[in-house]
């Protein structure tokens, strides 16, 4: 029964692998930016962000299509790491529901904003899909 079990472990693995490699392929002119704000800009909260994308397609997350993702919003943080899903918390926001905007309550003072392109299951594509950090102020 032992065996069974270490067997069916490794070949699970072998199998999940890929997926938790960050193996799914993206284009190499996928580009993922905001529309808005923009680096720099003073704003008066809250604050709607507009997520633009070239060069691949908008899916929800599980939709398993070629040459597409959803967003995840990474704010006042660095990206996170490349072969692992992206975390779920305050700093890191998903949009598994395939949105192109949000609002956030930021509060007053500088913040970070940083975009990375999610594939079915959350995972960074390969090669990873991530806009330019931006700074914005909260009035």
């Amino acid at each position: 029964m032992k065996f069974f079990r270490v067997a069916l472990f490794v070949a699970l693995g072998l199998v999940l692998a890929p997926v938790w490699a960050g193996e799914t392929p993206a284009p190499s002119d996928a580009e993922v930016y905001f529309i808005s704000p923009q680096d720099g800009d003073v704003i008066s909260g809250p604050v709607t962000v507009k997520f633009g994308l070239k060069g691949m397609g908008v899916a929800p997350a599980g939709v398993d299509k070629p040459n597409t993702g959803h967003h995840h919003l990474i704010i006042d943080t660095d990206l996170p790491n490349f072969d692992q899903p992206v975390p779920a918390d305050d700093n890191h926001k998903h949009f598994g529901g395939g949105q192109t905007e949000t609002v956030l309550n930021l509060k007053p003072g500088a913040h970070t904003l940083q975009l990375i392109l999610g594939d079915k299951v959350h995972i960074p594509h390969n090669p990873a899909i991530t806009s330019k950090k931006i700074t914005i102020t909260v009035k």
